[in-house]
């Protein structure tokens, strides 16, 4: 089967294609890219920001310049990649002076607006070895967004480019500036990476976690939503016991406030010190406030929506393997949620 997204698989310009035909083929590929943006930089944001520079290179050539290129799709992605890859040098940089832990840009709603491709939540395109690949499906999953930030820019670029988007190392070269052979060592590497990050019994691209249903840790959406929702209840019922219970021994607690808002400055380790800090916050913004969690997908999976009064606080991304809740991202920076105000 062939994957929407490889460029091979899109057809070329045609001599017969009306400058219309052309304006639309462009433009119906910011999906594409935004997606590509958002796997690259962790920032729906920052993604935009990158489309909109690829457009505007593009739409600052002359109409001749455009007609001598073959297949303009290939063209974008090359360009967006490479915007990409100038922005999270720049990144890192920021990332190394910002108060806290930084975390991705949550995205609300299903993965099929992730993927790029209706009804879908796995890649389409089938490596010759399945290790090859990371599915669609927790590319955009918190634990993989947080598990590229471990990664070099061309480590990043790399993974994404041919694990996700079925990108053959060839075009991949010519985004990162370096050779197809040098490219695949760094997947390979980003690869390891990505696995060493998962929980046990998740790794990327094993099928532990790549069916259309699954999730990190190989828990089902059912199963992950059953816990969110057990944690949602102890933590309006403030039951330390509870919470301790649902929790796997060695979890780990991440906040990001940006330095905009109180947040645990550093990730908080193990079950009992998580359902601690948990209790204790829930005690004090129930104490002077109505707070409301709200059950909703983050980045396609399930999550919570926490609301103090009617303003977004928090957006809670968790990650399950054995029936636990192993790791739970909060992310509080304001900048962050303004998608979430209307959700």
């Amino acid at each position: 089967m062939t994957d929407a997204t490889d460029p091979a698989a899109r057809p070329a310009a045609t001599p017969a294609a009306t400058p219309a035909d052309s304006l639309d083929a462009i433009a119906g590929e910011r999906r594409h890219l935004l997606n590509l943006g958002y796997r690259l930089l962790g920032s729906l944001a920052e993604a935009e920001d990158a489309v909109q520079e690829t457009y505007a290179r593009w739409y600052a050539m002359s109409r001749q310049e455009q007609d001598a290129i073959a297949v303009p799709a290939a063209w974008l992605t090359r360009v967006a990649g490479r915007i990409c890859l100038d922005q999270l040098a720049s990144a890192r940089v920021r990332r190394e002076r910002y108060v806290g832990d930084w975390l991705p840009e949550p995205v609300p709603g299903p993965a099929e607006w992730l993927t790029g491709r209706p009804g879908s939540g796995v890649a389409s395109a089938e490596a010759a070895d399945p290790a090859d690949r990371v599915t669609l499906d927790e590319s955009v999953g918190m634990a993989f967004l947080v598990a590229l930030e471990a990664m070099t820019p061309a480590q990043r670029v790399a993974l994404i480019l041919h694990d996700v988007f079925a990108y053959p190392f060839t075009e991949v070269a010519e985004v990162t500036g370096r050779t197809p052979a040098a490219c695949r060592e760094l997947a390979s590497v980003a690869r390891r990476r990505a696995r060493a990050a998962c929980p046990p019994g998740a790794t990327p691209g094993s099928g532990g976690g790549s069916g259309a249903g699954a999730v990190a840790g190989g828990a089902s959406t059912a199963e992950q939503a059953a816990l969110v929702r057990d944690f949602q209840r102890v933590w309006h019922a403030q039951d330390l016991d509870g919470l301790i219970a649902l929790l796997d021994p060695d979890a780990v607690f991440t906040a990001d406030g940006g330095g905009v808002v109180q947040a645990a400055p550093h990730p908080i380790h193990g079950a009992a010190r998580i359902a601690g800090f948990v209790v204790e916050v829930a005690r004090h913004v129930t104490a002077t406030a109505v707070v409301t969690l709200h059950e909703r997908l983050v980045n396609g999976r399930p999550g919570l929506l926490v609301r103090i009064g009617d303003e977004t606080s928090a957006v809670y991304a968790f990650d399950v393997a054995a029936g636990r809740i192993t790791r739970i991202w909060a992310v509080r920076n304001p900048e962050k949620l303004r998608r979430w105000e209307t959700e």
